[in-house]
Parts: C-alpha cells; structure tokens; sequence
C-alpha cells in the first residue's frame, strides 16, 4: 500500500506465484461510496480462485483504474481511495443510498458463488494456482429471496458474494457466526453452515427443484428454445476461469507435453488391516485416518525412487524438485478444489493424516489461503471417492510431470499362488492406480517403477 497526499492505492496481492495473473470479477463498490478499512472492495478470479480484497484504508472509493474483466498482474493497481476529510463526509452520506440501489438490483441479477477451484486438470486433479477463498460457478435464474433486505443495516455489511451465497441457500444472516473483521460473515462462514450436515434442506429450495428444471438468466433466456436442428435447448455461458482452465488443459495435453499412462492393480488388504487396528485409536486423539493419507505417504516412497516424477521440464534442463509438494484433489459443492500438502516427505503417517484433515476441510468450507493452493509438485486425485475405477489419461497440471491417479476400493476375485503350494481363488480389496507421465521427462519403464514402488509399500504396509 501506498499513499498520496490525498489518495492510497488499492493493488492487486502482490503473494502470487510468478506468471499467475489474475482478472477483474467485480467492485463491491462504486466511484463516491465510503468505505471502511478492511471492508471487501472487490473480486480478483485467477485460474484458480477468487480473491477478496478488502479497502487498505477508510475513506471514500476515489478512483477504478481496472474495469471488471480486465486482467491485473500481481500488485497492479486497482484503484484509489480519497482519504480527503471534506471529500469522505458528503461521500459517505450518498454511499448509503448507492449501496441501497446497488443491492436491490444485485437481488435479482446473477452472481457467483466463491468457493475453491481446480486449476487445470479433468477429474478433478489439477492444483489451483492461487486463492482465497475459491471457486466462481455462475448462478441460474434470479437468486432467491433471503432474509437479508437491500436497506437494512446488516445487508450494509455483507459483501454481494455473501448476501449471494445466503440468498441461494435461503440462509438467515443470523443464523451464521461471523468470523469476519469485527463479526463479520464471510463468505466461508456461509459455506460451513451450507456443508453442515445436520443442516436440513429448506423446504423452499426441495419445492423449487421438484417443480421446474433449473433455467438461465434471463440475459440468455432468448436464444434458449430453439438449438440446431430445431432441439429445445438452453445456453450456459463460460466463466472467464473455465475458459481459461479449458485452454490450459488443451495447452498441456495437444501442445506442451506428450501424455502417456501405465496401469497398475494395487492390494489393498494390508493398508485396511492397519487402518482397522489404528483407526479408533487416532479418532480419539482427533485424527481422522483416511486412504489418501496411505496412498500420499506410498507416493512419497514411489518419488524418492523416480525423483523425475516430481520436477518439471524445462527447454535448457529437468528441474527436479527437493521437496515433495503434494497437490491432493477435494470435491466441493462448488467444484473441485486441490490444495497442497507442503513438504510431504518430512511427514510420517500420523502427521499427514493430522495435516490432510483441516487442509480438506478448508477445501470444502471454501477458506483455503493462497499459501494452502500455491507450489504443488506433484498431483493425486483420488477419483475412486466417487465411483471411478480408473481414469485415463488424466491431464498434466503444467509445469508439473506427472499425475497418480486412484480408482475405486473394491472387492475382487483374484487367483494367487499361495506359499508355493499352487494357485488359490481369493478375495481381495483393490483398486486401479493410474501414472500419467509427461513422456519428454521419463520413459514408459520409469513410470511402471514408480507404479511397482508405489503398489508394493501399499500391499506390503507394515506397522
């Protein structure tokens, strides 16, 4: 931040990885309205997230000097605002009434949710780039009607992204702690009363959904009838960051680099028993003892026995990285979400369960930091959680090399050979791992080592 006499700039996050660039979304608020300090000012979207900035300062929004979808580098200014005494009084006084308007109309228009966002992988497996809080999916049809009135004081003190996100979910504002500056509900807040399982569905919403098929807005709403060949169909319009994750993944795949993938089945029966002897144990010391915590602490082995996985190929040479940086793909109601388990080799089972389980929870809640989606080094997404049994290829979140993929835990008839006494019909819980490779970096031999590395901790897992 920086000041003028009468003026400080408002900038763009300067914490960034390099090369991230971030675009407009919108302005919370209008050239002449007051603003508080550390009020939200406006929304950047990245490839990755959407970023609330709030005001570095009280005053009066003076200046927008970048229009919404205009794009922005990190620490770019944005704007300005006028700290002039005489200037902020009779601002503050028409700030209201602009608020007030602004809100009424905001109640019918479109919005977008802020949750966290997958930057560039199908199947939800490509590590974001860079984020706040998240993830932007356009609305359909006019919000609903929510508690929250246009004039009323408390509508004054949530950004349109929260009174969105309360209006969708027919949430009451005081039925939400707020964590904000001050008790302000922020727009995570809105998402862990949402995800809240105990949460009943409103009634309004299950009646809605039971008696009309969801539509656009009204701005597409006329070219909805009629699609080629005279098929009733409607329009979905592309946010500027599913263009963007669309041309990335087109980018990695079709002209950066060569995908190829190798197979492997993994035996799962000794990972199950451990976790059966070691579960109860761990939830009553609060550690929730999930697969992806097995499966990241086996890719940890498989790296350290194919360090190329874990680099990223440059015109002049591979850069292998030192550290294992471990991208873990989350669903969300807003889409998927992988945030990065920093340094996963220094980590031993129990720690990285303890790690995994807030850094998941901040994914679903929509709280992730910049820091929690930044420097991934290489990506695992644990398809299977949905139903998957294998995925294939799966994209190559650039500049990264490699991606693990894991398919659904299942029981399977399989023939073994027992001790040397012949074969044997048994059951067994499997599943389909998946290595996806940047074919310029390793060759097919390198990718089946680090599968056989990978399947043989799992199947061999030893206390």
């Amino acid at each position: 931040m920086s000041a003028t006499v009468n003026s400080v700039e408002i900038r763009a996050p300067s914490g960034q990885e390099e090369g991230t660039r971030s675009q407009v979304l919108r302005w919370l608020k209008a050239v002449g309205e007051a603003v508080s300090e550390h009020e939200p000012l406006i929304e950047l979207e990245t490839d990755k997230v959407t970023v609330e900035v709030a005001s570095p300062h009280a005053g009066v929004l003076a200046e927008i000097l970048k229009q919404e979808q205009e794009e922005v580098a990190p620490g770019e200014v944005l704007g300005r605002i006028g700290l002039a005494a005489a200037a902020a009084e009779p601002a503050a006084a028409s700030g209201v009434a602009a608020v007030a308007a602004a809100e009424a109309a905001n109640e019918t228009g479109s919005g977008a949710v802020i949750a966290g966002r997958s930057g560039g992988v199908d199947g939800g497996n490509q590590p974001a780039r860079g984020a706040a809080r998240a993830d932007v999916a356009p609305l359909v049809g006019a919000a609903p009607h929510s508690s929250v009135t246009p004039g009323s004081a408390a509508a004054r003190q949530l950004s349109p992204a929260v009174r969105r996100l309360l209006a969708e979910h027919s949430l009451d504002p005081a039925s939400v702690p707020g964590t904000g500056e001050g008790g302000r509900i922020t727009v995570g807040d809105v998402m862990r009363q949402v995800t809240d399982p105990s949460r009943p569905a409103p009634a309004s919403s299950l009646a809605a959904a039971a008696s009309s098929p969801p539509r656009l807005d009204a701005v597409d709403a006329p070219g909805a009838s009629n699609g080629p060949d005279g098929i009733a169909s409607h329009r979905v319009p592309h946010s500027a960051v599913r263009k963007r994750i669309a041309a990335r993944m087109v980018e990695s795949l079709l002209h950066t680099a060569p995908h190829v993938t190798t197979v492997f089945e993994v035996d799962m029966s000794a990972v199950l028993a451990h976790r059966q002897r070691h579960r109860e144990e761990l939830t009553r010391r609060g550690v929730p003892l999930t697969l992806t915590a097995y499966f990241a602490q086996a890719a940890v082995t498989a790296i350290r026995a194919v360090p190329e996985a874990n680099s990223r190929w440059t015109d002049a040479a591979l850069e292998i990285f030192d550290t294992v940086n471990l991208g873990i793909a989350t669903a969300t109601e807003a889409g998927l979400v992988v945030p990065v388990l920093h340094e996963a080799e220094s980590l031993d089972l129990l720690e990285t369960a303890r790690r995994l389980e807030p850094l998941v929870q901040r994914a679903r809640t929509g709280t992730l930091t910049p820091a929690d989606v930044r420097g991934g080094t290489f990506t695992l997404s644990n398809h299977g959680v949905s139903g998957s049994l294998l995925a294939a290829p799966i994209i190559i979140p650039q500049p990264q090399s490699a991606i693990l993929g894991l398919g659904k835990l299942e029981k399977r008839v399989v023939v073994l050979e027992e001790n040397g006494e012949g074969d044997e019909i048994v059951v067994r819980s499997r599943c389909y791992a998946t290595l996806t490779i940047d074919h310029r970096v390793m060759d097919g031999s390198r990718a089946n080592r680090f599968l056989q590395v990978f399947t043989e901790r799992l199947s061999g897992w030893r206390d």
